[in-house]
């Protein structure tokens, strides 16, 4: 008997900080692409420029591995000119969106978040000026 009621503490203890563990969790954390967040709602595409937006999401999601010191696949996007030869030739649209063809991107992660994306087509859509 004293068997079953340590092994029922331990499971509830086990289940109790598991639950105390997720507690903090931001919904956007775990569902980046939730259309029912209103902050997700909100993606604001009418001022984007190279210098404050795509160079920050390349940063953070690219340049792990399309640095100089990494090129994978051949691709650097460390600089504007040559971040500006990838939306020009459609790559770089085609590899986050994840297009037929395109070898989806960041490989490995999880796709960019809608809003980011639509914030990359506008750059490219724009004409993918050095701003």
């Amino acid at each position: 008997m004293k068997r079953y009621v340590h092994l029922f503490l331990i499971v509830l203890t086990s289940s109790l900080a598991l639950l105390a563990a997720c507690k903090d969790d931001k919904e956007e954390e775990i569902t980046p692409n939730n259309p029912n967040n209103p902050q997700q709602q909100q993606c604001d595409t009418g001022s984007v420029t190279f210098s404050s937006t795509v160079s920050g999401i390349i940063s953070t999601n690219c340049l792990a591995c399309h640095s100089a010191a990494m090129a994978q696949g051949g691709m650097i996007l460390d600089t504007y000119a040559r971040v500006k030869t990838a939306a020009d030739n459609g790559k770089l649209m085609g590899v986050i969106t994840h297009a037929a063809g395109f070898s989806p991107m960041p490989k490995g992660g999880p796709k960019l978040s809608d809003c980011n994306i639509a914030k990359i087509k506008k750059w490219v859509d724009d004409g993918a000026p050095n701003n």
